[in-house]
């Protein structure tokens, strides 16, 4: 099942973040019931982040990018986001929603970050035919196994060895990007180890 809001008036991002979203922009919601380990939940954002990314780029030809856990980068500009919600029935997922947001024709401004719209770049596109080509390619990826999915949204985020800065826990972390680990954590080199994280907001430097 989806859901496709004209616009928002009390949107809920990560971090318990709120926003409004104009019409024209991508408010979609899509309801799954994966049959997935729930160790695999958090795979679901690298899974929403892929099928966005080619669902724009088969629209646009415009060359879209992926940040560590659920953003959409346009010329490393915030263009969109994803939100996970997800409940556990046992060792699996009883049910998921994944919760997509994409700056179509107008992008908020949040402090601190560099956002973005399609319409900035003389690219209008209507809510529907996005929701269309994203659904289209959910379908394709929702039971794609994980390291298939993880090696697609790699080859797509920022490179192994990238400088990064990772809000997580009230820290600010200091390191460079170094893979994923089965669960679709971010793996942080510092110095000589490597950390795991789990959650937590990616702060990439300048291109």
């Amino acid at each position: 099942m989806a859901v496709l809001a004209l616009r928002q008036s009390a949107g809920r991002g990560s971090r318990g973040r709120v926003w409004q979203a104009p019409e024209g922009n991508l408010n979609l919601s899509v309801l799954l019931r994966p049959g997935r380990p729930a160790a695999e939940a958090g795979m679901f954002a690298l899974l929403a982040g892929v099928a966005v990314a080619e669902a724009l780029e088969s629209i646009t030809s415009l060359a879209v990018t992926l940040k560590w856990p659920n953003d959409i980068l346009f010329r490393q500009a915030k263009l969109g986001g994803i939100l996970i919600d997800a409940v556990p029935s046992g060792l699996g997922l009883d049910w998921l929603v994944i919760g997509i947001g994409i700056n179509l024709r107008e992008a908020p401004r949040i402090e601190g970050r560099r956002t973005t719209a399609l319409g900035e770049h003389g690219v209008e596109l209507p809510p529907q035919t996005v929701a269309n080509a994203v659904l289209e390619r959910l379908e394709h990826w929702q039971d794609a196994p994980a390291a298939a999915i993880m090696q697609v949204w790699l080859a797509r985020a920022h490179g192994i060895g990238t400088p990064i800065e990772v809000l997580a826990g009230g820290k600010l972390l200091q390191g460079s990007f170094a893979g994923l680990t089965p669960a679709g954590e971010l793996l942080l080199r510092s110095e000589d180890r490597i950390e795991a994280i789990s959650t937590g907001e990616v702060l990439l430097g300048p291109p």
